[in-house]
């Protein structure tokens, strides 16, 4: 995709316009105008010249952009209109009052110069050279309204020169009218128009300069971001400390980060420990612990420990980088819904103009004065907006990809967006997505000892293993603090399990055919095994000394947010399929446990992709993976939502990403979506019923029957605030909620429907690991059928009977090491 920039734009009618001369131009497969940014995407084999060239000939101006926007001052982003306005407004009000105190001020009674009291000539002249300079001041509007009608490509800019021009004109030919009959001249006075011509132009560049502080609102997430890019990086150069440009850091150099500093560039860490605040990027508030090996990006705030780190990604390749051109890249392209406002966009200005003639010539020939029927026509020209057509879409899509950004969601595009406010079918991958994606241990059966000394010596013999389940294993008793011996004689078995003395102790462990080899398991100890599997484990069998002494089950656990988000999007109506290649078994457990109604299991990549196309006649379908296999699916559906975790290929393929890697946040893309596509809706007919009623009214088609007359200077002003509102609707979507009932408020109403679910305040929690901790001690008391901890609120949710005390769920949760508030 080809970026440019367009400059000359000033409504819907100039996007249009651009767009068609492009998309003329063999070799272009798609063209996009955004009107907001100024900004245009081209698709195609084409060269930029061919481009460039093509919107010149369409009378506007256009340079190459950079693909990612890195550097405010090359920003088109950046506000630099509103300065120019401010200052054309302010000089063009001074004259302006002055203006109307010659023009009305006697009405008011305020009292006029005595030389000029009774020379209406010198009054009417006076006028006619204060108008004059306003509309010196702002002859943007004429220039550029100008060479719209001679490229036949009529634009808001027409319609504000013409409406200011023809009210100049008629005055000064009063102004003539008055030097030929000295003795009606103060008749004639009252027929100047000299402060309407002024007041147009001024009241529209109230509208654009209101309009252009709002749209600088718009892209405040961007911005933010922008400005949170470091400028320069210290880095390691023969032994000395240099401070030089971000600009020129390469991968493979070695730089440091102070406390308080922000990371200038992506990569890992070196030397050092410390607590990284991430929230720019991913929205977390909890710092995040780094170490040796830990992975750092630029534009994060270390806030404690000092840091040595390697370059990794550098300019255009850093993940803030990525995250500005996700969100300028959706901004730049077109919703579906956008192709409406085009299409009258188009031929809207040249229907506004015969209107106006129309007008004029219809109150001329029913009898009326050339002033009144002047008076109508300019109204219909300066009452029509074209702008908010135009900016109905636009400035909903900015909002709410940068809303996405700022909470983790990033949206490629704008059809996305649109799309994801579509969805009725909501397809989970497994592995990765609905679960933690790699095992842990969930529950230890010990026969003839105690659960922390099995535990010690099997982990022991599964320590020097690569094997998932042996780090799982091994990761358990490091939870539990207990210290794990060096086997030896250790010796792992291909698709079996494992063999090492421990201690002077012979002891191996695996599958139920590796240890039945060996010895025959007893009835009590099989029985257990298949309760075991049956509910989605993978029992993992140990013998020491050549007895069964214990069984540990593994399994890959669902996310701590799985269950609330598979309620969340139940709850928006939306049906909710899992796909799997794991066995049906096992994925009917983790069905169970977060309330999936559907399950598809044993599923190569290719069955994926025609689940979801079966789909895909049933309504919009949105499909969340994160790995290989589900790229196929994620191209398909109509929205691919890649977990940010996931492998490039599923992000590649997707068509938003999930920064955070929460499950939770792909039902906030679909409330986002709708909450988008809302705005846009919403802003169209605004827009669309302003003109409709707006036009009739202004041409004077109520007079007769109510009574209703509009001055050309309330047409202005009414213009310039129809554009204002439809930026300002936009805006509201910085209110949007991504877990609006994830609260403890939420949850207690729920408990006043009969839910026997408590809530427990905790200290201490930091991370997902920590979620676990909690959830699992929880989970080992008796009775005990959920619980959910969420260490972003502080918040632990357990649903068990009256019989399990609060005391005893409290006890629980300061044993795995945290604070009961």
């Amino acid at each position: 995709m080809k970026k440019f920039k367009v400059g000359g734009m000033s409504c819907a009618a100039c996007s249009a316009r651009v767009e068609k001369a492009v998309c003329a131009l063999d070799g272009v497969d798609s063209c996009a105008v955004n009107l907001l940014t100024g900004s245009m995407s081209v698709e195609g084999g084409i060269s930029d010249e061919e481009i460039i060239e093509a919107v010149t000939a369409a009378g506007y101006s256009a340079s190459v952009s950079g693909a990612t926007a890195t550097n405010p001052k090359d920003d088109a982003l950046v506000d630099r209109e509103t300065p120019k306005l401010v200052k054309r407004l302010l000089t063009s009000l001074a004259f302006l009052i002055v203006l109307m105190y010659f023009s009305m001020g006697h009405m008011l009674g305020l009292p006029l110069p005595s030389a000029l009291k009774e020379n209406a000539m010198a009054q009417g002249l006076i006028q006619l050279l204060l108008s004059g300079v306003i509309l010196i001041i702002n002859q943007k509007f004429f220039i550029s309204g100008a060479k719209a009608l001679v490229k036949r490509a009529p634009n808001m800019d027409t319609l504000v020169a013409l409406g200011s021009f023809v009210s100049f004109a008629y005055s000064v030919y009063g102004i003539f009218k008055m030097s030929f009959r000295p003795e009606a001249a103060r008749e004639y006075l009252h027929e100047l128009y000299f402060e309407s011509a002024a007041m147009i132009l001024v009241l529209i560049t109230v509208g654009k300069m209101l309009e252009s502080l709002a749209k600088g609102k718009t892209t405040s997430a961007i911005k933010a971001l922008m400005n949170l890019s470091p400028k320069t990086a210290t880095v390691i150069k023969d032994g000395k400390e240099l401070v030089i440009p971000v600009d020129e850091v390469v991968v493979g150099d070695v730089f440091i980060v102070r406390p308080g500093e922000s990371v200038a560039v992506d990569g890992s860490v070196i030397e050092g420990e410390s607590a990284i605040d991430e929230s720019a990027l991913t929205g977390e508030s909890i710092p995040s612990e780094k170490s040796v090996g830990s992975k750092v990006y630029a534009a994060t705030v270390n806030r404690s420990g000092f840091l040595k780190c390697r370059a990794e990604s550098v300019g255009e390749g850093t993940a803030i980088a990525g995250i500005i051109k996700m969100v300028s890249d959706a901004s730049a392209t077109k919703a579906p819904i956008a192709k409406i406002a085009d299409k009258v966009s188009g031929v809207f200005v040249p229907f506004v103009l015969a209107v106006a003639l129309i007008t004029t010539a219809v109150w001329l020939f029913v009898g009326e004065g050339i002033g009144f029927a002047l008076a109508r026509g300019i109204s219909v020209l300066v009452i029509s907006c074209p702008c908010a057509l135009g900016l109905a879409t636009p400035v909903a899509i900015m909002v709410g990809s940068g809303v996405g950004a700022r909470n983790g969601i990033l949206f490629k595009n704008a059809t996305a967006i649109e799309l994801a406010g579509k969805v009725k079918n909501v397809v989970l991958d497994k592995t990765g997505t609905v679960t933690e994606g790699r095992p842990r241990v969930t529950k230890i059966v010990p026969f003839d000892m105690e659960e922390a000394e099995l535990l010690r010596l099997c982990s022991a013999a599964e320590k020097m293993s690569e094997h998932p389940l042996a780090v799982a294993v091994t990761d358990a008793a490091k939870e539990m603090g207990i210290e794990i011996p060096d086997p030896s004689d250790f010796e792992a078995v291909a698709g079996g399990g494992v063999r090492a003395t421990v201690e002077g102790r012979s002891i191996q462990g695996g599958s139920l055919k590796f240890v039945s080899s060996t010895t025959a398991l007893s009835e009590s100890a099989e029985h257990t095994y298949t309760e075991l599997a049956k509910e989605g484990n993978t029992p993992l069998i140990f013998l020491i000394d050549g007895k069964v002494t214990g069984i540990i089950a593994v399994r890959d656990t669902v996310k701590p947010d799985s269950k609330a988000a598979v309620s969340e999007m139940k709850r928006m109506g939306l049906s909710v399929t899992m796909l799997t290649g794991d066995n049906e078994l096992s994925a009917k457990e983790v069905a169970r446990e977060v309330g999936v109604d559907r399950v598809v299991a044993g599923v190569m990549p290719e069955g994926k992709e025609a689940v979801i196309r079966e789909l895909s006649e049933s309504g919009t379908v949105m499909m969340v993976g994160d790995g290989i296999n589900d790229a196929p699916a994620l191209a398909r559906a109509d929205v691919g939502v890649a977990i940010g975790r996931g492998t490039d290929v599923a992000i590649d393929s997707a068509d938003v990403v999930l920064k955070n890697s929460n499950l939770s946040d792909a039902a906030s893309v679909v409330r986002l979506g709708r909450a988008v596509l809302r705005n846009i809706k919403q802003n169209l007919f605004w827009a669309f019923c302003y003109n409709v009623i707006g036009i009739p009214l202004a041409a004077g088609a109520f007079i007769a029957l109510l009574g209703w007359e509009m001055n050309p200077m309330f047409g202005a002003a009414a213009m310039s605030i129809s554009s204002f509102l439809v930026v300002m609707n936009a805006l509201r979507l910085n209110l949007f909620k991504a877990h609006p009932h994830s609260t403890v408020k939420d949850i207690c109403r729920d408990c006043e429907k009969g839910r026997d679910e408590r809530i427990f305040s905790v200290k201490g929690m930091m991370c997902a690991h920590c979620e676990g901790r909690v959830r699992d001690a929880l989970l080992k008391i008796e009775g005990v059928t959920e619980a959910l901890a969420d260490h972003k609120k502080g918040i632990v949710t357990v649903s068990a009977p009256d019989t399990v005390t609060d005391e005893t769920i409290k006890t629980a949760i300061r044993e795995a090491g945290y604070e009961v508030k």
